[in-house]
Formats: C-alpha cells, structure tokens, sequence
C-alpha cells in the first residue's frame, strides 16, 4: 500500500528517484499512464493488471468508453527502475504534463502519482478547503449502497 508525499528533482536526463521507502514493494518494473488533475500515475505490474482488468468489464460500445480507453491507453509507458532506483520519465511525457524539474510522488494506495511540484502545490491550495466536506459525502454515498 502507497502512501505519503515526497519530493524530488528530475535529473538532466529526466530520471527521478522512486523513494526507497516504495521500492521493495514495487519491484522491477512500473507502468506510468495519464492521471488525473494533470499528474501521472505509476503502478506496479500486478495493480496495472488489475487496472486494465478494470477497463475490460466496461461496455466499449459506449462512445464514452472508447474515448476514455484511447485517451488513457495511448499514455502507457512501461517502465524499469535501475539499481539506483530511478526511473526514466519519456520527455514526451514530461512535455505533455508540463512537468518541470521539481517533482511530488504521492502515494495513493494502490499506485504513486507523479505531480509537478508546484501543480500539487496549487492543487492543495485549491481543494484543502473542502477536505471535510468531501470526506462526510463521501462516507454518506458509501453508506447509502
């Protein structure tokens, strides 16, 4: 399980370091794909499975689907994390995400979300407010079904 926030900086290269405090559990491999708030997402092989199993039981007849699908798919970059623990973000994605030098790796249970750092830092900012009134109807829909 993932949690936490730590921070980082790109290397010239576009290397960050995966926090040693995830690395047993995440093994040799990880599969980045689009996240959501403008960051990315970093799964370990057997939580992507699980994800792409996920995306499987929707009905791709659904105009929304397929969109979703694509858009998210055509993001998949697998990765390998050396014996220094860290990965090699594609540029292309560093590009596309405006992800800057100084990164935040946040832990979200079953996957890490790479983040510009200050993109998650505005994101904070933006939605900290709103903390507890999110976590009561949250807990209300769950107590509904």
């Amino acid at each position: 399980m993932f949690f936490g926030k730590y921070e980082s900086n790109l290397d010239e290269k576009g290397r960050v370091v995966i926090p040693s405090k995830y690395r047993e559990e995440l093994g040799d491999k990880l599969y980045l794909i689009k996240g959501f708030e403008g960051c990315v997402s970093l799964y370990k092989e057997e939580d992507f499975i699980n994800f792409i199993d996920n995306l499987k039981r929707l009905q791709y007849e659904k105009s929304k689907v397929r969109q979703y699908q694509r858009l998210l798919l055509e993001s998949v970059v697998e990765l390998t994390i050396d014996k220094h623990g860290r990965v090699l973000i594609p540029t292309r994605t560093l590009k596309e995400y405006e992800i800057s030098s100084k990164v935040t790796i946040v832990g979200v249970i079953n996957h890490l979300e790479l983040w510009d750092s200050i993109k998650y830092d505005n994101y904070k900012k933006d939605n900290e407010g709103n903390f507890e009134l999110d976590a009561e109807s949250l807990i209300e829909s769950n107590e509904e079904r």
